[in-house]
């Protein structure tokens, strides 16, 4: 009987590696205290528009970030904030992207700040509807101290050179 861990060593490693598909430029209200609940302290922070614009490959995937969306907060016991953020995006042709955003942001090692997120598309039948089969990875940077907004990136994960299909 061959040892399982075996496997490992005949089967190379697949890493993903990322593309970037978009970048969004969030407008966002004030912070909004929520209050302490069971798992740390929350806030709320409404979003109140901005634009996105597809990266090269994407040139046709741009339009305006709707208002009405918000951006829910929790500061962990730990320091580290959970980020949920619930929102639309508007294409040039009038199709609605529901887009939800989960960060984790960590400021307290002497190191650059941790800011990456998982996001999930919901995009309508249409051109960009393929996005809707692809796993993506974000990026969050401020817009401070020039405008009240965020910078997300929006990266899709793709397979590695190595990787079976099944």
């Amino acid at each position: 009987m061959t040892d399982s861990l075996s496997h490992f060593d005949r089967v190379p490693p697949a890493a993903p590696s990322a593309h970037l598909v978009w970048e969004a430029l969030v407008d966002i209200a004030p912070r909004e205290d929520l209050g302490t609940g069971p798992a740390g302290h929350r806030f709320i922070v409404p979003i109140t528009g901005g634009s996105f614009r597809g990266a090269a490959g994407y040139e046709g995937f741009r339009g305006t970030v709707l208002a009405g969306g918000a951006d829910r907060q929790l500061l962990r016991p730990d320091g580290c904030k959970e980020l949920d953020a619930l929102y639309e995006m508007r294409l040039e042709d009038g199709g609605v992207i529901t887009v939800r955003n989960s960060v984790v942001i960590d400021e307290s090692s002497a190191g650059p700040r941790y800011a990456m997120s998982r996001i999930t598309l919901t995009v309508p039948q249409g051109p960009w509807e393929g996005l809707n089969k692809r796993l993506f990875i974000g990026t969050l940077q401020s817009a401070r101290p020039e405008r009240e907004a965020v910078i997300i990136r929006g990266w899709c994960v793709d397979t590695g050179p190595n990787a079976a299909t099944t």
